[in-house]
C-alpha cells in the first residue's frame, strides 16, 4: 500500500483515534533505508511516534524453510530479515525492554496494517549526532554502547521473543543469508568500480575463498545479535542509568549469530570514522563485561568483520548505482579502508588474495 494514498491516510487517521491521538500535529522525518517512514506526534504537551509501515508483498522466512523454498520467496526470505514486520518489532522491542534496556515503549499497534505507536526519544539524540555537536565524549558513549550490547548479548539467544500479544521468531544467520549478503560485493562492486575486474558470485575463486570463511564462522558461538548496531541506531539517553541509557531503534531483524557482528557494527563504522581509542574502550568494556576471552573475540571479529565489510561494500555500490543514492558516495573511501584492515588479519588470508586479484585499489583506500 502507497505511503501516500488515500487509503493509507484514511487508515492511519482510524489508528490514530483509536489509540487516543486524534487531532495530533504530525511532523513528517523521512522515510529510512527500508520501508518504514515515521512521524513525531505532538498532542497536549505529550509526545510519540508514528511507525508506518505497510505489509510488502515479500514475506520473511518462515522458521523451519528449506533452502529451495527460501531462494523460491526472495531476498528476505534468504537472508532473514523480518521485512520492517511490526510485529517484529513489538516481539522485540518487548524482549529487549524485559532486559532492562531502553527500546521503545510501544504504546499501541495494529501489525496487520503495518502501524505502531511508539515512544519519543527525542530528536537529534542519535549518537552519531551527540558527537558531532560535541554534547558527549566519543570514548564515553561507546562505552556506554558496548556495556548495552552486552546486556543484550548476556540475555541469551532463544528460539523466539514474545510481548503485546506478538510472537516473533529469531532465526540463525546461516550460510545461505551470509553468502546472499557477502555476494553482493562481486555483484556490485564491478559495476560501481570500473577498476574491479568484471567478476560475479560465480567465479570459483570467490566461492572458495567465501566459503572458506563462512565455515569458520560455524564454528564461533552463537549470540543474539541485533544485526544494526551503530551510531545512527543508537539514541543518548542520558537521564537514565546504566544499560538504559542508550536508546534501541533497529532491532527488528535480529538473528542467532556472533557477538562479533555487532561489534563490527558498532567499532567498523562506515558513516562516521570511530577513533581508535574509542574503538578500543568499547571492545575492552564489552569483554570485561561478559568475561569472553581477548584472542578468541578478536578472531570472531577479524572473520565477521571481514564478512560484514564485503557486505557493505556491496550493499553502497548498489545503492549508487541501482538506486542513485549518492550520498553513501562520500561513505565509500572509509568503508574500503576498513575492508582492508579486515583483510591484514591471517584469518583472512584466503579472502585477502582473492581481493588483491581482483580489486587491489582495495589496498589504497584512505578513509
Amino acid at each position: 500500500m502507497a505511503f501516500g494514498s488515500e487509503h493509507r491516510k484514511t487508515v492511519i487517521a482510524d489508528f490514530l483515534a483509536r489509540a487516543g491521538w486524534a487531532g495530533a500535529d504530525r511532523q513528517p522525518l523521512g522515510q529510512d533505508a527500508s520501508t518504514r517512514r515515521y512521524e513525531r506526534l505532538v498532542l497536549n504537551g505529550q509526545t510519540a511516534m508514528l511507525m508506518d509501515a505497510p505489509r510488502v508483498e515479500e514475506d520473511p522466512c518462515p522458521p523451519r524453510a528449506d533452502g529451495a523454498t527460501r531462494l523460491a520467496m526472495g531476498w528476505n526470505a534468504r537472508t532473514r530479515l523480518a521485512a520492517s514486520r511490526v510485529d517484529a518489532f513489538v516481539a522485540l522491542s518487548e524482549h529487549l525492554r524485559g532486559l532492562g534496556l531502553s527500546a521503545p515503549e510501544v504504546m499501541a499497534h495494529d501489525s496487520n496494517e503495518g502501524l505502531a505507536l511508539i515512544e519519543d526519544f527525542g530528536a537529534s539524540r542519535e549518537v552519531a549526532r551527540v558527537i558531532e555537536q560535541g554534547e558527549a565524549n566519543e570514548v564515553d558513549l561507546y562505552r556506554a554502547a558496548a556495556e548495552t550490547l552486552a546486556a543484550a548479548h548476556l540475555g541469551g539467544a532463544p528460539e523466539h521473543v514474545s510481548g503485546r500479544g506478538e510472537t516473533w521468531p529469531i532465526l540463525d544467520f546461516d550460510a545461505m543469508a551470509l553468502e546472499a549478503n557477502v555476494d553482493l560485493f562481486p555483484e556490485w562492486l564491478p559495476q560501481f568500480d570500473g577498476r574491479m575486474a568484471r567478476v560475479d558470485a560465480s567465479d570459483p575463486q570467490w566461492i572458495a575463498a567465501r566459503d572458506a570463511m563462512i565455515e569458520q564462522t560455524a564454528t564461533f558461538p552463537s549470540s543474539f545479535t541485533l544485526r544494526d548496531y551503530h551510531a545512527e541506531n543508537l539514541i543518548w539517553l542520558p537521564a537514565r542509568e546504566g544499560d538504559a541509557r542508550i536508546g534501541l531503534l533497529d532491532f527488528q531483524d535480529a538473528v542467532r549469530g556472533w557477538d562479533a557482528w555487532d561489534m563490527a557494527m558498532l567499532v567498523q563504522d562506515a558513516r562516521r570514522p570511530v577513533s581508535q581509542a574509542a574503538s578500543d574502550a568499547a571492545i575492552t568494556t564489552y569483554l570485561d563485561r561478559t568475561g569472553r576471552e581477548r584472542a578468541a573475540f578478536e578472531a570472531r571479529l577479524a572473520v565477521v568483520g571481514t564478512l560484514n565489510a564485503l557486505r557493505i561494500t556491496g550493499l553502497f555500490a548498489r545503492l549508487v548505482k541501482r538506486d542513485g543514492k549518492d550520498r553513501y558516495l562520500g561513505f565509500m573511501a572509509r568503508q574500503q579502508t576498513l575492508l582492508a584492515r579486515n583483510l591484514g588479519h591471517p584469518a583472512a588470508a584466503d579472502m585477502a588474495g582473492y581481493v588483491r586479484d581482483v580489486a587491489p585499489f582495495i589496498f589504497e583506500a584512505r578513509s
